[in-house]
């Protein structure tokens, strides 16, 4: 098995600043309890492909809800390699929980962006038999799978990253 990465937590400024944005009724109190709280992504068993991701705060998501989870984790990944971002199986089969971007997509650049390479994910309960999701803190909500890829053989990039979302091409967010 080729070991090709490790998680770190990002800085408890960014991770503050990340939850206070859309998580109000969180004090600075309660948001350095998380923090010190907060789990590194790991595998179940042996044969798990998925590193579990856990839930900084718990939550709860009716029907139709969307949520932006700032998990507090970044990446440390050798080049060539790609983190691939699902809900856990358990919930999409049971809640119909869905990413918004469907798969999420952590380049291996992404850990010097400016953010530190902080992994938000945000996912919404599409449920159409009315099942609202309850996560408790510390529950792995997603999963992500290390996967190697190629580029092709006239392939000239050099541009650098500097951010996240929309930072490569595309509209930029706010579009």
């Amino acid at each position: 098995m080729k070991r090709v990465a490790q998680f770190f937590k990002v800085g408890f400024d960014n991770f503050a600043q990340a939850v206070k944005a859309d998580f109000h009724m969180f004090s600075d109190a309660d948001i350095r309890e998380m923090y010190e709280k907060l789990e590194l992504p790991r595998r179940a068993t042996r044969g798990s492909a998925g590193y579990d991701l856990f839930a900084p705060f718990s939550f709860s998501l009716a029907p139709g809800e969307t949520i932006k989870i700032p998990t507090g984790i970044r990446a440390k990944m050798d080049e060539n390699w790609v983190f691939t971002l699902y809900p856990r199986s358990g919930l999409g089969f049971k809640y119909r929980l869905q990413m918004n971007n469907t798969v999420g997509i952590i380049d291996s650049d992404y850990y010097d962006s400016d953010n530190e390479g902080h992994i938000f994910i945000k996912m919404t309960n599409a449920t159409n038999e009315g099942k609202t999701i309850e996560v408790s803190r510390g529950t792995g909500f997603a999963q992500g799978i290390f996967l190697e890829y190629g580029i092709t053989v006239d392939d000239e990039v050099s541009d650098v990253r500097n951010g996240g979302l929309g930072s490569t091409t595309g509209p930029k967010e706010g579009d």
